[in-house]
This record gives C-alpha cells, sequence and structure tokens, in this order.
C-alpha cells in the first residue's frame, strides 16, 4: 500500500469518525410505571399517546428512549408508584394522587370538596394552573424527588353502585360502602360505613360481600363490570375528580438534555389532551353498559343532593387545617380552588371554601 493510499484511508475513516455523532442515536432507558392494569384509560394512553408522542417529539435530536412499560402491579402496586419513583425504580409515572392523601395532601383537594365540577376537563385545566401559580404544588412533589411533567387525569363524575336500591341518603344507613382514599369522608353523616378501597379490588370485595356498594366513575366501572355484582346505579353527582399526574424522577431528568426534558413534558401534554378526549367519548357508552336496566338506574333529585352535602362535616376544612399544620398552604390551594371552578361556571353542592 503506497503512503499516499493509505493516507487516503486514514483521512477517510477520521472523517467518517467526525461524522458519526451527527448520524448515531444516544439511547436512554425509561422505565414508566403505574398500579393499574391497562384496561383503564389513565394506563392505555401512556402506551398509545404518551410514548409515542415523546418519540416524536425525539425524532432528529440524536436521543431514542428505550422504554419498560409496567404496570398492574409488576414494579408497583397501586399506591406504590412514589415510593417507586423516589427509590428510582422508575424514571417516570402516573402517579394515581387519589390514594395518596397523607403524602400529597394539596393535590387532593377535589377529593375533599365533593358535590363540585362534573367535567373533568374543567378540573384537570384547574388543577394544572394552580401547580403552576401556587409553589407549594409543585415544591410538595420534591420532597420525594419527583418532578411534576404537567397535565394527568380527572376522573369524570362519581356516582354510588350497589347491590341494594338506593333512592335517598337514608337507604345507606348501616350499608358498608367502598370507596377510593379521602372519598370515604363522602360517607360520612349519611349513616354508611365507608370503606377504602380501589378498582382493583371492587369486584371481589362486593361479590364476597365486603362491601354493599361502591363510589366509584362510570368509565371504570364499566370495563371492570361492577354492573355483574352491583346493579343499582344513583347519579349523585359528586362530581369529576382530580386524580393523578405524570412524574419524572427529579434527580434523573436534571440529568436529562434539555431536548428529552422538554419532550418528556410535550409527552405529558399529549397524553392529557389524548385521555380526556377518549374519556369523553366514553361517558354515554359506559352509562350504558353499567345500567342496562332503567329501573334500576336512579338520579338523586337536587334537593336530596344538597341535603347529603349539607349532612357532611367540614370536610374540606378539617383538610385545608391539616395541610396548613404541614406548613403547606392548604387553605390557599381550597379558595382558588373554590373560586376558579366557580369563575368558570360549576354548579356546587355546598360552598365548600374558607372565609
Amino acid at each position: 500500500m503506497t503512503k499516499s493510499l493509505r493516507s487516503l484511508l486514514a483521512g477517510t475513516a477520521l472523517a467518517t469518525c467526525l461524522a458519526l455523532p451527527a448520524t448515531a442515536q444516544e439511547t436512554i432507558d425509561i422505565t414508566v410505571v403505574n398500579g393499574h392494569p391497562p384496561i383503564f384509560l389513565w394506563v392505555k394512553h401512556l402506551t398509545e399517546t404518551f410514548i409515542p408522542s415523546v418519540n416524536a417529539a425525539l425524532e432528529g435530536s440524536g436521543y431514542a428512549i428505550n422504554w419498560t412499560e409496567a404496570y398492574g402491579g409488576s414494579l408497583a402496586a397501586v399506591g406504590g408508584e412514589l415510593d417507586a419513583i423516589e427509590d428510582q425504580l422508575a424514571e417516570v409515572a402516573a402517579i394515581p394522587t387519589v390514594f395518596l392523601p397523607n403524602k400529597l395532601p394539596l393535590q387532593n383537594v377535589t377529593y375533599n370538596t365533593p358535590f363540585g365540577p362534573s367535567d373533568p376537563q374543567m378540573v384537570m385545566e384547574v388543577m394544572d394552573n394552580l401547580h403552576n401559580t401556587i409553589p407549594g404544588m409543585i415544591e410538595s412533589w420534591h420532597a420525594y424527588d419527583a418532578e411534576y411533567l404537567g397535565g394527568g387525569f380527572a376522573l369524570d363524575n362519581y356516582l354510588l353502585m350497589t347491590n341494594f336500591p338506593v333512592s335517598s341518603i337514608d337507604d345507606l344507613a348501616g350499608r358498608r360502602i367502598g370507596a377510593p382514599g379521602p372519598a370515604v369522608n363522602w360517607l360520612e353523616g349519611t349513616g354508611a360505613v365507608g370503606v377504602a378501597g380501589n378498582l382493583t379490588t371492587y369486584y371481589n370485595d362486593i361479590q364476597t360481600g365486603v362491601f354493599e356498594g361502591v363510589i366509584v366513575f362510570p368509565t371504570a366501572a364499566a370495563p371492570a363490570r361492577l354492573q355483574e355484582v352491583a346493579p343499582y346505579v344513583t347519579v349523585t353527582d359528586f362530581g369529576a375528580q382530580y386524580a393523578g399526574t405524570l412524574v419524572a424522577n427529579a434527580t434523573w431528568l436534571a440529568e436529562q438534555p434539555e431536548v428529552v426534558q422538554n419532550a418528556l413534558r410535550t409527552g405529558a401534554a399529549a397524553y392529557t389532551v389524548a385521555y380526556l378526549a377518549e374519556q369523553t367519548a366514553r361517558v354515554t357508552a359506559a352509562m350504558a353498559a353499567i345500567a342496562p336496566d332503567p329501573a334500576n338506574l336512579h338520579v338523586l333529585a337536587p334537593d336530596e343532593r344538597a341535603r347529603w352535602a349539607a349532612a357532611l362535616p367540614d370536610i374540606a376544612g378539617t383538610w385545608a387545617a391539616s395541610a396548613d399544620g404541614m406548613g403547606l398552604p392548604g387553605t390557599e390551594v381550597l379558595n382558588a380552588y373554590v373560586a376558579a371552578v366557580t369563575e368558570a361556571g360549576a354548579s356546587l353542592g355546598r360552598d365548600w371554601s374558607i372565609r
């Protein structure tokens, strides 16, 4: 080989090496976790919307994600997702804040103001705005090394499903009713016995007599087939509820390139839009599925709804005082939330604000 040929080959190899970073991709491993199975919309859209949106946002950036999806208790049980983030077992999670009322009290303001707005989109917009305007909302995530990515999921208008007919709160006396996290408080003053539970066990719990009914929302009740064990549906208008959001491990996120951080936030925004759109489309069909017999469907009369709301103790005031005592802006969040949904046109069964 001549000296000139060796020089040419060496120069070509050098040029090739220098060109590689422009075409090669760095792969980043991300595990995304939620304790519920994919039959539920907030998990379904992790696969169908969040992940593809992040991938699309990273096209041409030089970065790609190797995704591991850990759902249905494979990595964390329902309510254990925040621990998985804090312990760095997962980089991203859909956190169901409803099951973390003690760790994340501020994110549970809607569950402490029942008989609120029935529109999930209104609830989501107000809660996202509170995160962006009240520092304590974001800071409460930092205590668990979690970073708020934005958006999330709100649940459609809660109602009551039972294995006995209900037309007034008097029918609840002595009955055991399952409810998620702080929603157990919605039964205080009614004579019912509230028992904490979640969607993964409701069917079996009713079937085996642990509960006689549950507080639930239509788009989850239908895929869980709760009408098979609780055929009586009472539309109580408890309201739509903020139930969770997408977060990343804060330490890990800070180490990622800005383009990756932005892609995750873009994915969270797209996830929220797609989730709410499919939820809206599913509500009518879900109601038809859980109440196929009109004789078993009862809409609580407005005066009975007002009676139920008035029978409750000051759930919101107690919650706000507890959060304040933890050094969190509980009263500020409560008043801001009630003011925002009222201004947006929500019909409240009770004014929970503190004056």
